[in-house]
């Protein structure tokens, strides 16, 4: 009988198959660690639509933390991120599931800390001193009360879950300067806004630097996607409100999402 001619051989190769078998799902565990997703509106997916039962928080099925955890099956996932939220709210309202079990955890947040939606309200309503004085107290605010909050964040996070790896998202440059817009905010005003989101990502992946996490800049994946551009990944002022200035679907799809990935 040919099939029992040589049993070691055939058991041997079952081992090895086995093994394999065994070595592959150990790894695509370890891909998919417990992952939570912390932060504000730029990561709830404020803007991309399908937002469940999460209220206010505005927490999308389109947004880059779900489109990562549908993809890759991690072992748990915790979608805390919410609209609005400060550094102040993601530690008193977000932070429960982190542990020392939290393999992955992606966070935004400092723009509300230095006001962004109230800037943004300025530069609708009002003129172009307003505007540019608004945004010059932000950017003030980046250089002296920013840090400090930035710092509280992440080294709370860093005591709770020690084992983590934590990609800190940063914000997209609003517009494309001599674009296709032809009403709206005037190009110094453009010009302003975009300055103030360099400043706010610099000091954003300085800290984040600081404490060992990695930067996930946003800016190069939306370059030629801005408002203004023809082909907006980013909303400008439209109807529901809260939808202004925040990543659309392709957005989230195709800027924050490719760069979530290659942090990871």
């Amino acid at each position: 009988m040919k099939l029992f001619r040589r049993p070691a051989s055939v058991l041997a190769a079952l081992l090895v198959a086995f093994i394999s078998v065994l070595m592959g799902a150990q790894q695509a565990a370890a891909a998919a660690p417990a992952y939570v997703a912390l932060g504000d509106s730029y990561s709830s997916g404020t803007g991309a639509g399908d937002y469940g039962d999460s209220g206010d928080c505005k927490r999308s099925a389109n947004s880059y933390p779900s489109l990562w955890a549908a993809a890759n099956s991690p072992s748990s996932f915790s979608f805390t991120a919410c609209s609005g939220a400060t550094t102040t709210t993601v530690i008193s309202g977000q932070l429960s599931p982190l542990s020392t079990g939290t393999g992955l955890i992606s966070v935004s947040a400092g723009g509300n800390d230095v006001g962004f939606a109230d800037v943004m309200t300025t530069c609708i309503l009002e003129g172009e001193d307003s505007c540019l004085s608004a945004v010059a107290t932000a950017r003030s605010q980046m250089s002296s009360l920013l840090p400090g909050r930035l710092n509280t964040l992440y080294s709370t996070i860093k005591t709770r879950a020690p084992n983590a790896r934590v990609v800190v998202m940063g914000y997209p440059r609003l517009y494309m300067l001599n674009g296709t817009c032809i009403v709206g905010l005037r190009e110094s005003e453009r010009a302003a806004l975009n300055a103030a989101s360099d400043q706010l990502n610099s000091v954003i992946s300085a800290r984040a630097a600081a404490y060992g996490f990695t930067f996930g800049d946003v800016r190069t994946t939306f370059t030629g996607h801005e408002i203004c551009s023809g082909d907006e990944w980013l909303h400008s002022l439209t109807v529901p409100v809260g939808n202004s200035y925040h990543p659309n679907k392709n957005g989230q799809a195709l800027g924050y999402l490719p760069v979530f990935k290659g942090k990871v």
